[in-house]
């Protein structure tokens, strides 16, 4: 099988992940894995909109389903997307730091592409003990017939993609003799060859990796006592593929094939609150990785060992340096880092030093506001920003500026868990059209040029 190996040092490609090249070819308008076909948060089709229409962008289809904060997937003419459904009378605790036992069912849905009509739908008990209990947290993963799925309590499910059959399962919880994380299972799953690589927990089985044909496990890897919520990513550093891990404890390179352990960079302090949850980004040889108290860290890598370039001297959600991201996935480009920090402020950074240059409340939440949140998804020389508000914005980033081109109402804030409403649900890109979800429903809304619409 073909991979991107001989392709990563050209300008135009960075391969951050990795998924078979037909994939990436074939089927070049799909987005069947968290961050896309590359796992790299671009999206590369063309022939895409460069301002919204002043009526709004046009609505291909809409469809009620669940709570959630899983992005859905796009593949082959249909859209997989995960949700939880409450029985009657049940309700989310009034405090969503509250951890109790929480009757309800997760689901698998796969959607028709071109109408969003359900083709089918997989649904199982799954009592929830999580806090922000909305839903499943992770995107599903699509490849070859079939569909990889983690929900927050830990149920990993492989699916037959055409026919929506189980054709293996883990509980995650009972098999590897774990508690469930405070905020339940959040790492997206990575194909890479035959192998399902999940981040798991416990002491020897914070990586795990699966057959993914079978469910079988091939290895597991690194002890912690809590595994966070960052997705495992691959990278290559050095000429040498490295699986990147980063929990609490430490970031860890490991050999994908075999899980063996070719470094660790221990976080002193340990990541607060378990909060690794940003996907680590590569830029060349840097490796860079932000938490919303610790802040970032910045490492120069080889294929042996990594040395450190810069981290955040304050440990703090208010007073902070650098980049302190809760959730969103950085963007690294021509030297400098844009992301929103801790309280909503978009920043852009030196890469080499974490010089802050300029901030912005615009594509977060408007004003200081904790959490404050937009997802980045670059495409061509410009950015689609997906505002926690429910807001589509398209942008260019640069060293000067934040610079606002477009902006339309995707759809409504309706997650109330962090104190005031917000959509955190990571959209999909794929056949000129964007895919995003809150709790009550999913739309797929056309951004094709004027004349393909």
């Amino acid at each position: 099988m073909k991979t991107f190996q001989h392709l990563r040092g050209l300008p135009w490609l960075r391969v951050i992940g990795f998924f078979p090249l037909a994939l990436a070819t074939v089927h070049a308008d799909d987005w069947p894995q968290w961050l896309g076909p590359q796992r790299d948060a671009v999206w590369r089709e063309t022939g895409i909109i460069e301002k919204f229409p002043a009526e709004g962008p046009r609505y291909r289809w809409r469809v009620p389903i669940g709570g959630g904060y899983a992005g859905p997937a796009v593949a082959k003419g249909r859209v997989y997307v995960t949700d939880r459904q409450l029985p009657q009378g049940a309700t989310n605790p009034a405090n969503p730091f509250a951890r109790g036992a929480i009757p309800g069912g997760e689901r698998v849905l796969c959607l028709n592409e071109a109408d969003g009509k359900i083709i089918w739908q997989h649904q199982y008990d799954c009592p929830y003990t999580v806090s922000y209990a909305a839903g499943p947290r992770t995107t599903p993963a699509i490849h070859d017939g079939k569909v990889y799925t983690l929900g927050a309590e830990g149920n990993l499910l492989c699916l037959d993609a055409e026919k929506g059959t189980v054709l293996w399962a883990h509980d995650l919880k009972v098999d590897f003799n774990i508690q469930t994380p405070v905020w339940g299972f959040a790492g997206h799953p990575l194909i890479d060859g035959k192998k399902l690589i999940c981040l798991v927990g416990g002491q020897d089985s914070v990586a795990v990796a699966f057959d993914k044909d079978t469910g079988k496990e091939l290895w597991r890897a690194l002890g912690a006592k809590e595994p966070g919520y960052a997705p495992p990513m691959i990278f290559e550093f050095g000429g040498k593929r490295q699986l990147i891990v980063w929990h609490p404890e430490a970031v860890s390179s490991l050999d994908p094939e075999t899980g063996k352990v070719y470094w660790a960079y221990p976080l002193t302090p340990s990541v607060r609150a378990g909060m690794t949850i940003p996907s680590p980004r590569q830029s060349g040889d840097l490796l860079f990785l932000s938490s919303f108290y610790n802040g970032s860290l910045m490492l120069r890598v080889d294929s042996e060992k990594p040395t450190l370039v810069w981290r955040s001297k304050k440990v703090s959600e208010t007073d902070t340096d650098g980049l302190h991201s809760v959730m969103a996935t950085p963007l690294l480009e021509d030297g400098h880092i844009y992301s929103p920090c801790s309280y909503g402020q978009f920043r852009c950074l030196k890469m080499e030093t974490g010089e802050r240059i300029w901030e912005t409340f615009a594509p977060t939440a408007g004003k200081s506001t904790r959490w404050g949140n937009a997802f980045i998804v670059k495409n061509g020389a410009r950015c689609f920003l997906f505002s926690e508000t429910g807001d589509l914005i398209i942008a260019k980033l640069t060293p000067e500026q934040y610079q606002e081109i477009s902006r339309t109402h995707l759809l409504d804030p309706t997650n109330r868990d962090p104190g005031r409403l917000v959509v955190w649900s990571h959209p999909a890109f794929a056949n000129k059209s964007v895919y995003a979800r809150n709790d009550r429903e999913i739309v797929c809304v056309s951004l094709a040029a004027a004349a393909g619409r």
